[in-house]
């Protein structure tokens, strides 16, 4: 119960601090297995996103957490868990030694999760970034789209999030954001890891425009 109040406050400040607009240009929201792929420029994106979705989607649609940074106090360790219901994933683990077994697969906790069934929501940028258009996308959406090819790839911009809590700031600025939900992006047959990964990254640039 208090997961599920903490949630609707949580989403009532979210939206009267940004609008939380959601756009759908290309597909309309459905419960459907969908991994949603977007730019990442602040912290925020993963509740942006969720505070987006229509509320019979967010109950199936986990984010995926950097751990280092959700979990490091108790309190985001517990929203991200208990109100999000957030996959971590590990940013930073650092390379095998030689000759020793490499570490876990960092895909590993979202492979679970979809194969559980559950929608995902990802950051292919793999970190923030601050320049006008998104990083190079990194390989992970490219495996996925290869190990679940009847999960729905769909694309999303988000907009002016970055600006609601600017670097170095702790009072967040009141401003209209939105996120735009584009077309689904599919995996050719045959298609190459990089080629597709900028199609991806191209499908979501397009949308800053719409």
């Amino acid at each position: 119960m208090l997961a599920k109040l903490t949630g609707w406050l949580l989403l009532g400040v979210v939206r009267l601090l940004t609008g939380a607009q959601a756009r759908w240009y290309g597909c309309p929201p459905k419960a459907e297995q969908r991994i949603y792929f977007a730019n990442h420029q602040s912290h925020a994106d993963l509740v942006m996103i969720w505070a987006a979705l229509p509320e019979e989607l967010r109950t199936i649609t986990r984010p995926i957490a950097a751990r280092d940074y959700w979990a490091n106090t108790p309190f985001k360790r517990w929203i991200t868990t208990e109100v999000f219901n957030a996959v971590y994933v590990e940013r930073a683990a650092p390379p095998a030694a030689e000759g020793e077994p490499p570490g876990p697969d960092p895909l590993a906790p979202l492979i679970e999760a979809l194969k559980s069934g559950d929608s995902i929501i990802i950051f292919p940028e793999g970190t923030r970034g601050f320049a006008t258009e998104p990083q190079k996308f990194k390989s992970g959406l490219f495996s996925l789209a290869t190990l679940f090819p009847d999960v729905v790839l769909v694309p999303a911009w988000i907009e002016n999030i970055q600006r609601v809590m600017p670097k170095g700031e702790v009072v967040p600025v009141p401003i209209l954001c939105s996120v735009t939900f584009g077309a689904p992006v599919q995996l050719a047959p045959g298609e190459e890891r990089r080629p597709f990964l900028d199609r991806a990254r191209d499908a979501v640039i397009a949308l800053r425009s719409v």
